[in-house]
């Protein structure tokens, strides 16, 4: 599903402009990471997606809904949202009745929240954890929860705010994982990150932001060699990335794999023919 953004300001009641003339277009299915430093503006660009704020001027477009014409209850049908923290969004007694709760209250049948359910449970590692109370269980597991209430509903369009933030090596590749089955259903995966090699290794497309506008969005390669421009949002590219263009990498490197090949290339052309 397409989010269409058209010359979106927002200003809070504080006065602060936060958000100054952003368009941009995420078409259906597209995997896009947003970074920038604190206060660039990311949270609050995401939270127009799903209504929780409205533009000041301009439009936001989910597929054919104008956000200024749905309620909150009706975008979450489009669009699921992972908080940063976890414990702002968890309330139930158990694991299952909180990944239940997502898709019985957009009215899906019992038959359809019942799959959509295990299917939540299984691919976040929660199907043993199903009675427990999801306070009982360790911050990286109640990521988890939260992760799969919102992987229930089905929504087109998954944003995630910070996943790896306070997680161990462990969660951050399941939490990969996760992504990368979305990618294969065709959803839409827009992530806040300041994890810049997370970003670098499941993320196609990078958008920085920079005082409430755009300043870099393109390929993640691109965005990633533009170093000193990137430098202006406070980001670093990737250590891999950094470390490819000291050694004179003619290409953006930006995984494991990218960077031993682009060793490989390098040594064979240093051989004596």
């Amino acid at each position: 599903m397409k989010i269409q953004i058209d010359n979106l300001h927002f200003t809070y009641p504080t006065g602060l402009e936060a958000l100054r003339g952003i368009s941009l277009t995420i078409e259906a299915g597209e995997q896009v990471a947003i970074v920038g430093q604190n206060g660039a503006g990311k949270t609050t660009l995401v939270r127009h997606f799903n209504g929780l704020l409205q533009p000041t001027v301009g439009a936001v477009m989910i597929g054919d809904w104008d956000t200024k014409k749905h309620s909150v209850a009706k975008l979450a049908s489009r669009v699921g949202y992972v908080f940063q923290n976890p414990d702002e969004q968890l309330f139930s007694r158990d694991v299952e009745t909180e990944v239940r709760f997502g898709p019985h209250n957009l009215g899906y049948s019992k038959e359809k929240t019942d799959e959509l359910v295990k299917r939540a449970l299984a691919l976040t590692e929660l199907s043993s954890q199903t009675e427990t109370n999801p306070y009982d269980l360790s911050p990286t597991w109640r990521k988890m929860v939260a992760l799969a209430s919102v992987i229930a509903m089905d929504t087109p369009i998954v944003i995630f705010d910070e996943p790896t933030t306070g997680q161990d090596a462990v969660n951050v590749t399941r939490i990969a994982h996760v992504i990368a089955e979305l990618r294969r259903e065709g959803k839409t995966v827009i992530t806040i990150t300041h994890d810049i090699d997370f970003c670098a290794e499941n993320f196609e497309r990078v958008i920085a932001l920079s005082n409430g506008q755009i300043l870099l969005d393109g390929a993640a390669a691109d965005v990633f060699a533009q170093e000193e421009t990137l430098a202006q949002t406070y980001v670093d590219p990737p250590q891999l990335t950094r470390l490819g263009k000291r050694l004179g990498f003619k290409e953006t490197v930006r995984s494991q794999d990218e960077f031993l090949n682009s060793l490989k290339k390098s040594i064979d052309a240093s051989e004596p023919r």
